[in-house]
Parts: structure tokens; C-alpha cells; sequence
């Protein structure tokens, strides 16, 4: 490993402090070990904080996913798209936010070679998935409401089923040059210490970080945003122009069809703001240090900002089911059912005696109701058309 100067040294310890990407070990995150209650809040506050994502994110990810699965009415093309989200999300949870908490208790890389490969590997194909999901949804979501015409009829859900496959594909191959280029090094900070670190990109020269933050913002961030703002132009101007132009002769299945189709558009929506707002941050803040990081910078200012970053990144993973809570009556109505399951089963069975018991008596009631009818019968010849009738 050739030496580095205190510029490139800054790259591999720094660069990916943002948390958007897959991570290097950063050294100069954590305070000197010396007792402070600056040490004591970062090495187990916020470690409980991302214990507190991860635990909120696998509960609303797994329940959204749950619902989706058990209940035949709620399996739709965009909730297939929604599943697939929270696999993502869910991937992200359990690879991405364990490691970067590890950081607050080892000061050195702690999962060897293989992990080093493996880890990034994992991470990105995670963020991937998310972007590349919404984006699909928003496709989706374009194609339901400017050429509703075009959907698929028949096939649509396996149709669908391949193109989650497809974007998990997509995002692995997308993931792989970071397997192919991270490796463990061990890295001389200023203070005359050293530490081993994983490093993402090859470490010949100072444009790899560049090139490497760069890259990372394009292909995810940038480029699928652009995308998802050209299908929800078109969305918002057709819906614009509907709501100026709806024929009288509209029938209520018909608007009630529009309607739904618009939410589901402004859950979408709500979604992709949701990522803008939590990603944004950390891509701008790698860009930044990948550019203009020269030195290791230990200041309180410093750490404040990169964590914000990153829990704002990881906290986008949890946000989901809770944004669908809200906005979607059916998946609230079917969370609060999974929720309430225990006391809904012993509802249940209490109300099965009674339906039992009326059942009796209704029995009861039916046997003399027809004698009565036969009695009437036969003293008013009546027939037993009008009888039932009444």
C-alpha cells in the first residue's frame, strides 16, 4: 500500500461520512476515549437512537409487508411495487444501520476482508432498490393516469413480479464494482496513530473519490428524479386538465376509479418526497468531502452534521409505512386489524356464541313463524307467495 499525504489520507478516512453509500471507516468521527459526557451521549445515546430506527423501521416494514401478502384484496400492481420498497428498506435496516452504530463502540474496521467486499455490496443494491422502486411506481402511476388505456389486464401482477425482480437485479450489478474495488487498509491519521479502515475505490490518486461521489449522485439521486419529476408533469397536467374538462356524463364508477388513482399519485408522491429530503443531505455532504475534505476535521460541528445526515438516510426507511398509515384508509384499516388481533380473536370468539345462540333462537323463531304461516293458510286462504312476502 503506498503512502498517502494528509490529502488522500482525509479521502479514505473521511469520505464517506455521509452514510449514502456503502462506508469507510471514519476515524475521526468518534471524541478521544477520555471518560467525557460528550463520549458517554455519542457511544450510547445514539447507538440507542439507531437501535430505535431499526427497531421502528422492521416493525412498520414487516407488518406493510405482512398485510400485503395475507390479504388476496390488497395485492394490487402498486402495492407489489410498495413491498418491494420495504424489502429494500428492510434490507437497509439490517446490513447499513448495524455497521454504521458499530463505529460508536470498535474504532476499527471489525468485519475482515470478506465483509469488507460483502457490506457495500449489500448497502448499495439497498438504496438502489428504494430509487429504482419509486420510480417504477411513478412509471406506474403515470401509465394509470395519462393512458389508462395501456394497462395490462391480464398478467399485469406476474408482469409486475418481474420487474421487482428485474430492479433487484439491476441494483445488485449496479452494486458489484464496489466488491471489486473495496479492501481493508490500514491508514496513519495525523496524530501518528492507525487504524484499519474499508476503502471503497482504488486509492492511486485523488480523482477516485471524485469520480466515485460523483457517480453515486447521478445514477442515484439525480437521474431518477429527473425522471420521476417528467412522468408527475405529465400527472399533474393531465390531472389539471380532467378536472377542468370532466364530461357531465361521467358515471360514479367512473370518478370513484379517477379518484382512487389520484391518491394513490399523491402516495407515490409523498414517498418520493420523503427520499428527496432524507438523501439529499448525505450526497451533497459526500460530494462536498470528496472534493474539498483535505484534513480530518474533529469538531463538534462536524460530527453534529454528518450524524443529522445519516440519520436522516436511515430514518427514510422507516418513514414509508407510516406516510401509507396515514394516507391509505384500506392499509390503515387492515394495520389496525394485525394490531388488534389478539383482542379482535377473543371479540371474535365471544361473538361467535352469541351468533350461535341467536342462531338458536332464530331456529326457534323460523319453526314457529311457519306454523304460523301454514295456520294462516289454511283459516284465510292466503297463499304461501303473499305469506313470505309479508
Amino acid at each position: 500500500m503506498p503512502s498517502k499525504s494528509p490529502s488522500n489520507l482525509s479521502v479514505t478516512t473521511g469520505e464517506n461520512e455521509s452514510g449514502s453509500v456503502p462506508e469507510g471507516w471514519e476515524r475521526d468521527f468518534l471524541p478521544a476515549s477520555d471518560g467525557t459526557t460528550a463520549e458517554l451521549v455519542i457511544r450510547c445515546v445514539i447507538p440507542s437512537l439507531y437501535l430505535l430506527i431499526i427497531t421502528v423501521g422492521l416493525l412498520g416494514n414487516i407488518m406493510l409487508v405482512k398485510i400485503f401478502i395475507t390479504n388476496s384484496a390488497m395485492r394490487s400492481v402498486p402495492n407489489i411495487f410498495i413491498s418491494n420498497l420495504a424489502a429494500g428498506d428492510l434490507l437497509l435496516l439490517l446490513t447499513c444501520v448495524p455497521v454504521d452504530a458499530s463505529r460508536y463502540f470498535f474504532d476499527e474496521w471489525m468485519f475482515g476482508k470478506v465483509g469488507c467486499k460483502l457490506i457495500p455490496v449489500i448497502q448499495l443494491t439497498s438504496v438502489g432498490v428504494s430509487v429504482f422502486t419509486l420510480t417504477a411506481l411513478s412509471a406506474d402511476r403515470y401509465r394509470a393516469i395519462v393512458n389508462p388505456m395501456d394497462m395490462q389486464t391480464s398478467g399485469a401482477l406476474l408482469w409486475t413480479c418481474v420487474k421487482a425482480v428485474g430492479i433487484w437485479v439491476v441494483s445488485v450489478l449496479l452494486a458489484v464494482p464496489e466488491a471489486v474495488f473495496s479492501e481493508v487498509a490500514r491508514i496513519s491519521s495525523l496524530d501518528n496513530s492507525s487504524f484499519t479502515a474499508c476503502i471503497p475505490y482504488p486509492q492511486t490518486d485523488e480523482l477516485h473519490p471524485k469520480i466515485h461521489s460523483v457517480l453515486i449522485f447521478l445514477v442515484y439521486f439525480l437521474i431518477p428524479l429527473a425522471i420521476i419529476s417528467i412522468y408527475y408533469y405529465h400527472i399533474a397536467k393531465t390531472l389539471i386538465k380532467s378536472a377542468h374538462n370532466l364530461p357531465g356524463e361521467y358515471n360514479e364508477h367512473t370518478k370513484k376509479q379517477m379518484e382512487t388513482r389520484k391518491r394513490l399519485a399523491k402516495i407515490v408522491l409523498v414517498f418520493v418526497g420523503c427520499f428527496i429530503f432524507c438523501w439529499f443531505p448525505n450526497h451533497i455532504l459526500y460530494m462536498y468531502r470528496s472534493f474539498n475534505y483535505n484534513e480530518i476535521d474533529p469538531s463538534l460541528g462536524h460530527m453534529i452534521v454528518t450524524l443529522v445526515a445519516r440519520v436522516l438516510s436511515f430514518g427514510n426507511s422507516c418513514v414509508n409505512p407510516f406516510a401509507l398509515y396515514l394516507l391509505s384508509e384500506s392499509f390503515r384499516r387492515h394495520f389496525n386489524s394485525q394490531l388488534c388481533c389478539g383482542r379482535k380473536s377473543y371479540q371474535e370468539r365471544g361473538t361467535s356464541y352469541l351468533l350461535s345462540s341467536s342462531a338458536v333462537r332464530m331456529t326457534s323463531l323460523k319453526s314457529n313463524a311457519k306454523n304460523m304461516v301454514t295456520n294462516s293458510v289454511l283459516l284465510n286462504g292466503h297463499s304461501m307467495k303473499q305469506e313470505t312476502a309479508l
